[in-house]
């Protein structure tokens, strides 16, 4: 049965790939999205000594592109025991639909994963609430709130939570990162829209790593503005941004005006101007 990987056309537009990947860079990642061992959850087994192979690279070359993977693009999380890659934005574009067949193929592929750290880590960028709940279960709570202080502490495998984690796996695990912009963003959600629910928490970090934060911000502060307390009129508006390629409150604010202008000249058209494409029955 043939395997298909799909790579978003939106990759060649990040400004991560734009401004700070070399071409070497480009075309590891691409390989790591597409070779045969990857898998639906963005976690799978290879060895060094096989990416030299198929790549035609020296073991060297490979150590130093997975080094810098890891530490500066920070995309990706290697465990030289188990031999395991996992992606860490691969569930941002490739786990966005659910459903049961999906599920089912999720759920057998997360079995079968060794270092189940790494399953917590994939998880952060999920948009999907049950495949993200369905890839914590098997993460065991660990990795997900403690991604910093244990990326290089293979005690964690299959490890549980304890003291204050477990207070927090009671709040539907959701567990903001230590990115100060977010923070800001979550607080300010609090301050202006209210109680922040764990779902709304989690797409809130996804919105402010897909956007920006400045971005998440200002669409708070309009539903704030216009006295709408929910979520989901705040995402349309930044599922309008995002639709429409604005990247910055400088292009949100000149979409405004786009749209009012344009609906001025609808709203002064004149009277008798006729209505083209109308039928009228009598």
């Amino acid at each position: 049965m043939a395997k298909y990987r799909y790579v978003h056309v939106s990759f060649w537009q990040d400004a991560k790939v734009l401004e700070e990947m070399t071409p070497e860079d480009k075309y590891f990642y691409i390989y790591l999205l597409t070779n045969p061992n990857t898998t639906q959850i963005g976690i799978y087994q290879i060895t060094k000594k096989q990416m030299a192979f198929e790549l035609g690279y020296s073991i060297e070359s490979i150590n130093s592109l997975v080094e810098r993977f890891e530490n500066v693009h920070k995309v990706i999380k290697y465990n030289p025991q188990t031999r395991e890659i996992a992606l860490l934005n691969w569930g941002k574009y490739n786990l966005i639909k659910g459903g049961k067949p999906v599920l089912d193929c999720i759920e057998k592929e997360l079995m079968e994963v060794k270092d189940t750290s790494l399953i917590g880590l994939v998880a952060r960028k999920i948009p999907n609430e049950s495949i993200r709940e369905l890839f914590l279960r098997y993460a065991n709570d660990t990795s997900y709130d403690t991604y910093h202080d244990t990326l290089d502490d293979t005690s964690t495998i299959r490890t549980t939570l304890s003291g204050e984690k477990e207070k927090q796996k009671e709040k539907k695990y959701y567990y903001p990162g230590d990115n100060d912009d977010i923070v800001e963003v979550l607080q300010f959600y609090q301050a202006n829209i209210g109680v922040l629910a764990p779902v709304v928490g989690e797409s809130i970090e996804y919105w402010c790593e897909d956007l920006s934060p400045e971005l998440v911000r200002e669409a708070i502060k309009r539903a704030a503005t216009n006295n709408v307390r929910r979520w989901s009129y705040i995402e349309e508006i930044l599922k309008n941004w995002k639709d429409n390629n604005v990247t910055t409150v400088e292009e949100a604010m000149s979409l405004d005006a786009k749209w009012k202008n344009k609906k001025d000249e609808t709203a002064i058209r004149p009277a008798h101007q006729p209505l083209k494409n109308v039928n009228f029955l009598f």
